[in-house]
């Protein structure tokens, strides 16, 4: 093998991981939606999101200590932490597992999948953000919406008050949430990844327990054996270890390529929720849902467009990191 095909070679295999690691984060992530409908059913939400949470901060707190990685002392820090953590975790969280008490999961993490579409609509609002839109990422909102508004049907709007519009309409807040919550990290690019994700996921838990405690009163649940194990996967797999897999793809495939995997997601959630929950799907569901990932795809960048930036962004990343004594 000549010396330039061997480099090849290594960026190839590197490649080939660091895409596996990106299907690997939206099964994790398309299996909170399954694990969450398993556990809702007798773990109420805020208790679910509470011990979810702190056991993903414990987590994180231990490995950031394993890698001599101190926590931040300074209250300004904690202050954006605890921004950071009601964002990223504490409300969209919180939204989704009540959502899943009347809608079911797949259809959940289909309508999770819109946050690339808030981020366009953040964007309009700006004079900077209007001069990065073009008519396909405009198309691409209204296939969105459009499926939005379809997935949840025209016959909800006669029964505003009715539990599963709602729900629909919270899961969306998450997306919200979901949207603003890198914007807001920004702040912390100085940080080792470990290191905000733990503070994030602290203050998070500073913010549930309390919550948890007073209006669920957790001590008097009797939750069954399927949903503590549903619980403990949420936490340590679904939250602790898919932090360090995104901000590892972060890093290796850029922002960019990592959000190439929400519909990814979106997929994995629906085929996960038939398969191990029996959940099925109306005809305008699914066309709803198929519109939902063509507008995401389209504000995104075509699937072809965004494996060529992956794989570009992904090599010169290695490039760096070969270079680098």
């Amino acid at each position: 093998m000549s010396p330039q095909a061997a480099p090849a070679a290594s960026r190839h295999a590197n490649l080939t991981l660091e895409i596996g690691l990106l299907m690997l984060l939206s099964l994790i992530w398309g299996g909170s939606f399954t694990l969450i409908k398993v556990a809702i059913g007798t773990v109420p939400p805020l208790t679910l999101v509470a011990v979810r949470v702190t056991i993903a901060a414990t987590v994180l707190i231990v490995m950031a200590r394993a890698q001599g990685l101190p926590l931040p002392r300074e209250r300004a820090t904690w202050a954006a932490f605890s921004v950071q953590g009601l964002l990223q975790s504490a409300a969209p969280f919180t939204l989704i597992s009540w959502g899943e008490k009347h809608i079911a999961s797949g259809l959940a993490g289909v309508l999770n999948a819109t946050p690339p579409l808030f981020v366009l609509l953040i964007a309009m609002m700006t004079a900077r953000g209007r001069r990065h839109i073009d008519g396909r990422k405009i198309a691409g909102v209204g296939l969105g919406l459009a499926g939005v508004v379809m997935t949840i049907g025209f016959a909800a709007l006669k029964g505003v008050g009715t539990a599963a519009p709602l729900a629909q309409v919270a899961v969306l807040g998450a997306s919200l949430c979901y949207a603003l919550a890198p914007l807001w990290g920004r702040r912390f690019a100085g940080l080792p990844a470990t290191v905000t994700a733990a503070g994030a996921m602290s203050s998070a838990a500073a913010l549930m327990l309390p919550a948890a405690a007073i209006i669920e009163r957790p001590w008097t649940l009797a939750p069954t054996s399927e949903a503590i194990v549903a619980v403990l996967v949420l936490s340590v797999v679904c939250t602790a270890l898919a932090m360090v897999i995104y901000f590892r793809l972060i890093r290796t495939l850029g922002a960019l390529g990592t959000t190439s995997g929400s519909y990814l997601r979106a997929g994995f959630a629906m085929a996960l929720g038939v398969l191990f929950l029996g959940e099925s799907f109306t005809w305008s569901m699914l066309a709803g849902m198929l519109l939902i990932v063509l507008g995401v795809i389209a504000v995104t960048g075509p699937i072809t467009d965004r494996c060529h930036q992956i794989a570009k962004a992904s090599e010169l990343a290695f490039e760096q990191q070969e270079a680098d004594p």
